[in-house]
């Protein structure tokens, strides 16, 4: 009995793991607005496999404490990673592309 109550816990545990990680979300698109007082950032996301797209739809995002939009204007294309969480989607990963 006892050792199937570890190999429960061990399953429940790695499930928890790998709902973490395919929660996030890797994206990439332009940014449209940048409110650093609330710490959000609205991006117009980049769609891939459409012909003739004019461009995705313009999602807001709480960025994570620590993450710095200094450098960061409007028109700046970026690559993301988001994670949903209590009241939103948040940005983890925050990079400028060149």
């Amino acid at each position: 009995m006892r050792a199937a109550k570890i190999v429960m816990t061990s399953l429940a545990a790695a499930s928890l793991i790998t709902t973490a990680a395919l929660a996030q979300q890797s994206m990439s698109g332009m940014v449209i607005k940048i409110d650093r007082l609330s710490g959000t950032i609205s991006i117009q996301q980049t769609q891939t496999g459409t012909v003739g797209a004019a461009g995705g739809a313009i999602q807001e995002y709480k960025v994570a404490k620590g993450q710095s939009l200094e450098e960061l204007h409007a028109g700046d294309k970026v690559t993301f990673t988001t994670t949903d969480g209590d009241g939103g989607k948040t940005i983890n990963k925050l990079d400028k592309q060149k």
